[in-house]
């Protein structure tokens, strides 16, 4: 019960996401409110997995748990910076609370922490993708999804990875991360249908590349080992 409660805050948090980063489409009182939302899920995630903090100085650290690590530990310190700047520049959820400090830095705090975020919690959603897909095909195939369902998901997927990449490299994206533009510039033509299309498919791009790169076929025993013991699966 309590993985399937987990599976489905990853699902609404994977919905909100692209709804985030188009912010010129949403608005900022709807933004603010989803902001919100995003919070309180991530909070929640959190308490639910509380074990895995208790267990970050426990055993063996091999290749894929410290990068699972510092994923995480990346993820968390975005989405704290997300909330306080969010918080200081609100003018709607949270505009009853007065903050000391540059509105200015809360603002680059805020654009560099979005994007970088962005990234890495679709890498953190590749990284336990194979959950998600075990768990999807027992409900829908009840044993083994067909040899040729598998194929044609594997085609879709590499369509959307490769649509992801273009879209991430036509937005430019990485120069937000990196704060080297520091003005995050929007096509107003473009439908919402199409924006919010343009960053599931980045999405699928990062969530592509994590869960094929420590695809458990190709990972040592010893990996496969700590998985096995901490519930991972990359099947």
């Amino acid at each position: 019960m309590k993985s399937k409660i987990r599976i489905i805050l990853d699902l609404l948090m994977t919905a909100i996401l692209p709804m985030l980063m188009a912010f010129h489409i949403t608005g900022q009182d709807l933004h603010e409110w989803l902001g919100t939302g995003m919070i309180l899920l991530f909070l929640i995630h959190n308490i639910l997995n509380a074990r895995w903090y208790k267990n970050l100085f426990r055993g063996k650290y091999t290749v894929l748990r410290v990068v699972h690590t510092v994923v995480n530990i990346a993820v968390l310190v975005s989405m704290l910076c997300l909330a306080y700047s969010g918080i200081r520049m609100s003018g709607y959820v949270f505009s009853f609370l007065s903050f000391d400090g540059s509105m200015a830095l809360a603002r680059r705090m805020h654009m560099a922490a979005s994007y970088q975020g962005f990234v890495l919690m679709s890498v953190h959603a590749g990284m336990h993708y194979g959950m998600v897909v075990g768990m999807a095909g027992k409900v829908t195939w009840k044993h083994r999804m067909p040899k040729g369902a598998r194929w044609g998901a594997r085609i879709v997927a590499v369509l959307i990875a490769c649509y992801g990449a273009v879209c991430f490299y036509q937005a430019d994206i990485l120069s937000y991360m990196l704060l080297k533009n520091q003005f995050a510039f929007f096509d107003f033509e473009k439908s919402a249908v199409l924006v919010f299309t343009e960053y599931a498919a980045i999405m699928g791009f990062w969530i592509f590349i994590s869960y094929y790169l420590g695809k458990r076929s190709s990972l040592p025993d010893d990996i496969k080992k700590w998985l096995d013991q901490n519930g991972v699966s990359h099947q």
